[in-house]
């Protein structure tokens, strides 16, 4: 993970949450990462824009692991306990992996997640949000 100081506008006042704040916001679920992406102050920050698109790619991450886990251990009962401790202990990692880039993202910092971090890059320069 590379992280990438961002030197931030808190003196906006026309913004109603400080950009720190929003990128980290972004996280909270996938509800304020899109809201954020359509909003027309927070659109035209990059920090917020790479900030929600990480955010929403990490969740569809984390969806497909659920899902093959769960499916996997609806398949195998008996190997239950197998999946069921590789399904906690990813969860554990995503949870450590999502709390790093929402303490960074409201310090300020941009984390690049390895694989996300550039589909979120390469999706926030961009003009269209979709």
């Amino acid at each position: 993970m590379a992280s990438i100081n961002y030197p931030g506008s808190s003196e906006d006042t026309s913004l109603v949450v400080p950009v720190q704040a929003a990128g980290g916001v972004a996280y909270l679920t996938i509800i304020p990462a899109v809201v954020f992406l359509l909003s027309e102050p927070y659109k035209g920050s990059s920090f917020v824009r790479f900030n929600c698109w990480q955010s929403i790619y990490l969740f569809g991450v984390w969806l497909v692991v659920d899902f093959v886990a769960g499916t996997l251990q609806s398949l195998m009962p008996t190997a239950s306990l197998l999946t069921m401790s590789f399904l906690q202990m990813a969860m554990l990692g995503f949870f450590v992996l999502w709390l790093t880039v929402v303490l960074k993202a409201f310090g300020g910092k941009q984390v690049m997640l390895p694989v996300l971090g550039k589909l979120a890059e390469k999706r926030a320069n961009t003009s269209l949000w979709i």
